[in-house]
């Protein structure tokens, strides 16, 4: 985007409307930020100006500043934050983090980011979408040193298996905008306090002479000024003279070069960061034996841990990024490449070929499918798989911790519980079990397998088909089955418990937080509508909120902040519950707001658009 220098055609001051427009438009795109942080950004009574260019390009700066965000377009649709801006606030964006300098050095120029040269860290990849604006930071430095935008998303980039382009960037330290600035701004005390360097290879703000080699010889740092490599190694010693007017040291010299002068009283540099490397170099060199044998550790975690026979049938290529990948050691890349099988299919066939596994081809998609899982093979059965500890829900990046009310909206839980009902009473007064109690599906499933053990109704031709009793035939069967029909004798245990459980009485509880909630009956559903009113204006009308624990009232008055339009709440007409009247088409962005900031499950949201013809 700025590999170029570009003159900008003109340049003017935002409108106090303009600059309302502005914050709230940076609000909504990165509510990481705080006010408080949009104050640093852009201080309260200051000009803000912006410059055009010829390619669309708009960038706002404070006047007689830096520049801290630009929009592509020009129509505030892709906005991004500096490299300034960030090093004023690093927390602004996710981020990414580099695995060292011989990845940075690319990155000065200008090159997008590669998934391989992305440090993962041991909790595995966060959780990403397609489109996000990710900034890329350097191992022991929190200022950032390149923004862009993720070309796929977290689930997409496992399927690949974290092969390809994440980020494609956008802008970065030491590209035309940055030079554009007099002095050649880099953070200081006044901005990272706390700045730790824990690898000199892989600065940026502040490289070695020795360490920073590779960085050197980059053309976007060494070959364009011998003088500047060497003032940023002296500083990285902490020798640098500290000048506090870099333009005034420069006509002094009367050289060619701008110095980038930096106050380094808080920067302090350790020599330990060459062990990171030398881990993933012995990563590498791994043989295809160990590759193999690591390869069948993780499935076997996975056939322990997160593979059930209920989600059988399975795609291999399911399994591979679900199930396997993650089972890899925290630090290790995983690729079947580097094996003895060279791919997917020949691994899977050949465990199946020992008997560990079911696979067969799937002639139309032309894949490996997992069928089965022998889970009395003596592999299986030897392996003791490791214990993970629990990991707290992570919330997505430039979501918002909660909002009104002080609800925890990340935490919601929803859970379908039953009842026992008059059909299925004599099976739970058989084994003793509690008829007014409320079971989940596998308690209730349990209850019914427990009946057919005690009574013995296990066919003993057929271990897979449970002949039924006449209590058992009444509990499943009795009104369902039409008069002059045939009632069945025999039942496939994979249907006994969903058949036992369909005839129960259904009951959902709602967690949020510390409150909850159970209800008789299905969840129902939040229901979102937009229609026309009088005048050819649309109106969004939203309701159902209250069955997942949200204050209708509460929900208004965010959406009223949020998307800057009025809003009301009334009684639903006809019904009981609350009604949230919303000004405009909203129906893309309530539904998005429900599903990321309040947690909801896309399957419990119905949209309707009344407007689309």
């Amino acid at each position: 985007m700025f590999k170029k220098a570009v003159e900008a055609k003109s340049h003017q001051r935002l409108s106090g409307a303009d600059r309302k427009k502005l914050k709230r438009t940076l609000r909504d795109k990165f509510p990481r930020a705080s006010d408080a942080d949009m104050d640093v950004l852009f201080p309260p009574k200051v000009e803000i100006a912006v410059a055009k260019f010829q390619n669309r390009v708009l960038v706002y700066s404070v006047e007689g500043d830096f520049p801290m965000f630009f929009d592509i377009d020009g129509r505030g649709t892709e906005l991004y934050p500096t490299v300034f801006a960030l090093w004023r606030v690093p927390e602004l964006l996710p981020s990414f983090l580099l695995k060292g300098g011989e990845v940075s050095r690319y990155m000065l120029g200008g090159a997008d980011l590669m998934f391989p040269g992305i440090s993962v860290p041991a909790e595995g990849l966060p959780s990403f979408r397609v489109g996000e604006v990710w900034s890329v930071k350097v191992p022991g430095n929190p200022a950032p040193i390149a923004v862009g935008s993720t070309t796929m998303s977290s689930a997409e980039a496992m399927k690949a298996g974290l092969r390809g382009k994440a980020l494609r960037i956008t802008h970065y330290y030491r590209d035309s905008l940055w030079e554009s600035v007099d002095g050649h701004f880099v953070p200081n005390a006044g901005f990272l306090d706390d700045i730790v360097v824990e690898d000199p290879a892989a600065l940026v703000v502040a490289q070695g002479s020795d360490s920073a080699e590779g960085l050197d010889h980059h053309p976007a740092i060494g070959e364009e000024d011998g003088n500047r490599t060497d003032n940023v190694g002296e500083l990285a010693e902490g020798n640098a003279t500290l000048d506090p007017n870099p333009s005034s040291s420069t006509e002094a010299s009367n050289s060619q070069v701008e110095q980038i002068n930096v106050d380094v009283s808080n920067l302090i540099v350790s020599d330990n960061g060459g062990d990171g490397s030398a881990a993933e170099e012995q990563q590498h060199t791994l043989s295809a034996e160990e590759v193999d044998n690591l390869l069948d550790k993780c499935l076997l975690q996975a056939l322990h841990t997160t593979v059930k026979d209920k989600d059988l049938p399975m795609p291999g290529s399911t399994l591979w990024s679900n199930h396997v990948l993650p089972c890899r050691p925290s630090g290790i890349t995983l690729d079947i490449k580097k094996s003895t099988h060279k791919k997917l299919s020949k691994w899977l066939l050949a465990k199946s070929s020992e008997k560990l596994i079911t696979v067969k081809e799937d002639k139309h998609k032309k894949e490996t499918v997992l069928v089965s899982v022998n889970r009395n093979h003596p592999e299986y059965t030897s392996f003791r798989p490791e214990k993970k500890q629990e990991q707290k829900t992570e919330q997505h990046p430039g979501e918002p911790a909660s909002s009104g009310g002080g609800q925890s909206q990340k935490t919601l839980e929803v859970v379908e519980i039953y009842k026992s009902s008059s059909h299925v009473n004599p099976i739970f007064s058989a084994v003793g079990a509690d008829t007014g109690k409320l079971y989940s599906a596998s308690e209730a499933s349990d209850v019914v397998f427990q009946y057919v053990e005690k009574e013995n109704l296990v066919k003993p031709t057929d271990k897979s088909t449970v002949v039924l009793d006449p209590a058992l035939c009444d509990a499943l069967f009795k009104g369902a089955i039409k008069k002059g029909s045939t009632y069945p004798t025999v039942i496939h245990k994979k249907d006994l418990g969903s058949t036992f459980v369909g005839r129960m009485q259904p009951h959902h509880m709602v967690i949020r937080g510390g409150e909850s909630v159970v209800r008789k009956g299905a969840l129902k559903t939040v229901q979102i509508v937009t229609e026309r009113r009088s005048g050819n204006k649309k109106v969004t009308k939203l309701s159902g909120v209250e069955s997942f624990l949200i204050d209708a009232d509460t929900l208004a008055s965010e959406l009223q902040k949020k998307f800057a339009c009025s809003t009301s709440v009334g009684e639903l007409p006809g019904k009981k519950g609350l009604e949230v009247l919303i000004q405009g088409g909203k129906i893309d962005d309530v539904a998005r707001l429900l599903v990321e900031h309040y947690a909801i499950p896309k399957r419990y949201i119905e949209v309707l658009d009344k407007t689309r013809k």
